[in-house]
C-alpha cells in the first residue's frame, strides 16, 4: 500500500471554510504588517496603532489555526506548520511588546520567518484542496485519502 501524505486524511470530509479561510487570511495580514510598519516608519508616525491593531487580530487566525489542526483529525497533518506559526507569532508580540531596540531588532526577521510559514501552511492547505475526491455511483463522495 503506497504512504499517504498525512494532510491528505480523510478527504471526503473536506476541509473547514474558517481552516482555509485562517490559512489565507494570516499572510494577507501579514503583508499588511509590513506595509503599515514601512508607511509608519517613512511617511506617517501615528499609523504605528494601526500596525498594532492588525498585529492583535491576527491572532484569531493563528490560534484558529491550531485549535483545528488539534481538535479535527483531518487537519492534524497541519499540527507542526499551524504550531510553528503560533510560536512565531507569539515570538512576535513579545519582541515588539518591550520596545527595547535590540528585541525590536530582530521584530522584522521574526515577521518574515512567520510570513514565511503561513505561506508553507496556504500551500499545504490549498495542496489538500485541490486533491480529488472520487464518487460512487450514488454520488456519495468517496475520498483517496486514508482514514475514512
Amino acid at each position: 500500500m503506497e504512504k499517504m501524505h498525512d494532510t491528505y486524511v480523510q478527504l471526503g470530509r473536506g476541509t473547514p471554510g474558517w481552516f482555509t479561510w485562517s490559512t489565507r487570511l494570516l499572510p494577507v495580514g501579514l503583508l499588511a504588517q509590513f506595509l503599515s510598519a514601512g508607511t509608519a516608519l517613512f511617511q506617517d508616525g501615528e499609523l504605528w496603532g494601526i500596525h498594532a491593531a492588525v498585529g492583535g487580530i491576527l491572532a484569531i487566525p493563528a490560534l484558529a489555526l491550531v485549535g483545528g489542526s488539534l481538535s479535527l483529525s483531518r487537519l492534524r497533518g497541519f499540527g507542526w506548520w499551524s504550531g510553528l506559526v503560533l510560536i512565531l507569532y507569539v515570538g512576535q508580540v513579545l519582541l515588539a511588546a518591550g520596545s527595547q531596540p535590540l528585541p525590536l531588532s530582530f521584530h522584522p526577521f521574526n515577521g518574515a520567518l512567520l510570513l514565511t510559514a503561513s505561506l508553507v501552511l496556504l500551500a499545504k492547505v490549498e495542496r489538500r484542496r485541490a486533491q480529488p475526491v472520487i464518487m460512487d455511483a450514488d454520488g456519495a463522495r468517496l475520498s483517496r485519502g486514508y482514514g475514512d
